[in-house]
Formats: structure tokens, C-alpha cells, sequence
């Protein structure tokens, strides 16, 4: 990826950018916050947010022309992981007497550099890119939005904005679980069978490769066309029995990607081939919420205690488990864009809402079921 980003330089981009200071002073700008941890009431509409600020020479401005939800936004909107969270926020606790509030959500943006701090070599204002903004950061559901330059990458040419708002952050996500965490790239996939649990949101539609499941708002003539589009090679209606049983007919697996958890780790790991290499990764880990309940040094502790002794316990029965997490990349984001662009991946859009939407959108997502993801056009309110 470094390459890639060298090559690009060299194809005419300039390597010199320094910051370059905004033409019109600003200092607040329209965002959807939170004050408090709670139900979407909690939601707030104000044009007094702090604008954005380059505190470090590897930082852009990035104005929003479309964001995204994920299900970690609800979560976040709730308390979840807030103790982790405002860890790394303030690791020092230098900032005595101030708390995470106001929050703004939010993790996807795809919209146009503004400003570069001067370490910013690789893009320039004017740039359109897009990111996943890590969950400790400001977020996305605002005018502007702070990203490193590691996290930021040029928008695939083949997108608007508000199909590429759609990929960052699931695509960062299923990229961790498959390939980072999971080991499976190019040239290791050729013959797997590969199970998707929980494919009809944004990480499974993103990671689909053999079988989805959990279409419900679809009827069955659309659900198998959206996944075979994706590129399934078997489809199973989980309203026609018992999943668990008819996972059970099929040939035994090479590697399961699980979003759902819950009970679904009970039985999902006796579909590998044992013995084999195959391998079991969930996105579903108890790391947030051990250290909202317990604290941080013992709910790192009990996590250490928990994924140590799942690993032990399925290595002996053949099997390796694996626990995956989402990661900002702008490297990754890269290598995205290129499948992107030459078609082997596209956005899967369930609704798009206007920003003064974003209330309904949350209520949408609360819903569940959504066949994609939720997207907010931010710049066609502006």
C-alpha cells in the first residue's frame, strides 16, 4: 500500500501541501451531538459545535458531503465502551474536570480535504477521500470532521459520495476479520468454503463470499438475487427451518466469520473441517463491555482470562478461534478503493436520510434487519 501511495505521487500529485488556513475564519459549525448517554432523545441538533482543529502535522479537515451509521452508534449513543473509550481519549487524564460531551456519532465520511496540517504529504485541499473515523474521535455526523492522514484515503473514482459513505468502516472491519485476523487473502481462497454468520448488514454484505443468511424484510426472489449479486455460491432461507440444521447439510467449512454471537458460538465452530487449519472469527468480543462493568484493569484481565481460554479450548478440538476488531487504515482503504473500482466490491445502501434526518435514521437502524447500511446525505442540507 505504501507503494501504491508512492506511485501516486509520482503520477503527478505534488509532494509538498503544509497547512494552508481556512479563507473564511470559522469557529462553529452544524452537528448532531450528544450531552448524555441514552435513548435518541438524547440526540441533538446545534450549530454552535466547536469547529475542527489541526492539533498534529499528520491531520486533515475533511468537510462531509455523506456519512454513515453503524450498529457501534447505537452502542456509543447508549454508554457502550465508555470507559475504554475515554481512556484513549485522555490516557494522561490531563484534562481534569472535562468529560467526552458534547459527543458527536458517526464514523464513516466521504467528502473533500480542506486543510492539512504540514506532516500531510499525501493529500492537498481539494482531494476527494474517504475514511472511518476511530470511535474515540469526534465523529462524522457534522459540517467538518478531524482525521489523521493514515486513516484517509482518495475516494474510489466510481462512487459518489454517498455510495462511498457506505464502505469505510464495515469494509475496515470484514478486512481485519478475513485478512489481518483471519489470514485469508488471494492467494490462500482459491477452493475454501467460506460461512458469513449475519450477512444482512453492512460487514456481511461487505464480507459475503459463500453463504449469507437473515434477509428478513427481503422476500425470497430478492434475496437471492442481492447475494448471489455479491457472489454467494449457496443461499439458505433461515425462515425454512432451523439455521443451525441446515448448515448442517452443507459440507463442512474452511472459515466462519460470525457477527451475530450469542448462542450462534455454541455450534458455529462444529461446522469447520477439524484439523485442517480452519478457523473461527467473531466480531461479537466481550473487551468493551468487560471494562464498562469492571474497570479498566479488570476488565482487560477478565478479557485475557476469556479469549485465552476459548483459544486453548477449540486448538484442542482442531480448530483455531480468533477474536477480530475494527481498524482505521488508510492503507487498507486503499486496496479497497481498488477492488472498488474495478467492480469486485460495491456499496450496499438500504436508505439514505438528509442530515436533519439523522434522528429517524438512528430509529431506522434500531429497527434491525436493514438489508445495508444507513446513510446521511450531510452536504444537500447545507
Amino acid at each position: 500500500a505504501a507503494g501504491g501511495r508512492a506511485l501516486r505521487w509520482a503520477s503527478g500529485r505534488p509532494p509538498a501541501r503544509g497547512f494552508r488556513a481556512s479563507p473564511r475564519a470559522r469557529s462553529v459549525m452544524p452537528s448532531w451531538v450528544i450531552d448524555q448517554y441514552g435513548s435518541n432523545e438524547v440526540l441533538r441538533f446545534t450549530r454552535e459545535m466547536m469547529f475542527p482543529i489541526i492539533h498534529f502535522p499528520n491531520e486533515v479537515i475533511i468537510k462531509v458531503h455523506a456519512a454513515s451509521l453503524n450498529p457501534i452508534d447505537l452502542s456509543m449513543r447508549s454508554g457502550y465502551g465508555r470507559t475504554a473509550l475515554n481512556m484513549k481519549r485522555d490516557p494522561l487524564k490531563l484534562k481534569t474536570g472535562e468529560t467526552e460531551f458534547p459527543l458527536t456519532l458517526g464514523r464513516d465520511v466521504s467528502g473533500v480535504v480542506m486543510e492539512c496540517g504540514l506532516g500531510v504529504s499525501y493529500f492537498k485541499p481539494g482531494d476527494e477521500v474517504w475514511a472511518a473515523i476511530p470511535p474515540w474521535k469526534q465523529g462524522t455526523l457534522s459540517e467538518f470532521v478531524v482525521a489523521s492522514g493514515n486513516e484517509v484515503s482518495f475516494k474510489p473514482k466510481c462512487l459518489s459520495h454517498t455510495e462511498a459513505a457506505a464502505l469505510p468502516y464495515v469494509g475496515l472491519t470484514a478486512w481485519s476479520a478475513l485478512s489481518q485476523v483471519g489470514g485469508l487473502n488471494q492467494s490462500n481462497c482459491s477452493g475454501k468454503r467460506i460461512l458469513i454468520l449475519g450477512a444482512s448488514g453492512g460487514v456481511g454484505t461487505f464480507a459475503v463470499q459463500v453463504i449469507l443468511s437473515s434477509m428478513p424484510r427481503m422476500n425470497l426472489q430478492a434475496f437471492h438475487t442481492l447475494v448471489k449479486k455479491l457472489g454467494a455460491d449457496d443461499v439458505i432461507d433461515y425462515k425454512s427451518g432451523n439455521l443451525e440444521d441446515q448448515l448442517k447439510t452443507l459440507p463442512l467449512f474452511d472459515f466462519i466469520l460470525d457477527n451475530v454471537g450469542g448462542s450462534t458460538e455454541k455450534w458455529a465452530l462444529d461446522l469447520l473441517k477439524k484439523w485442517s487449519g480452519a478457523t473461527y472469527v467473531t466480531l461479537v468480543t466481550p473487551f468493551l463491555i468487560n471494562m464498562d462493568k469492571l474497570g479498566v484493569a479488570d476488565g482487560m484481565l477478565q478479557t485475557g482470562v476469556t479469549v485465552g481460554s476459548k483459544t486453548l479450548k477449540h486448538l484442542l478440538k482442531g480448530v483455531h478461534y480468533r477474536w477480530a476488531f475494527f481498524m482505521p487504515s488508510g492503507p487498507s482503504l486503499d486496496e479497497i478503493a481498488e477492488l472498488v473500482d474495478s467492480g469486485k466490491i460495491q456499496p450496499v445502501i438500504d436508505e439514505v436520510f438528509s442530515f436533519s434526518e439523522v434522528p429517524k435514521a438512528f430509529l431506522k437502524l434500531e429497527e434491525g434487519h436493514a438489508r445495508g447500511k444507513t446513510v446521511i446525505d450531510v452536504i444537500s442540507s447545507q
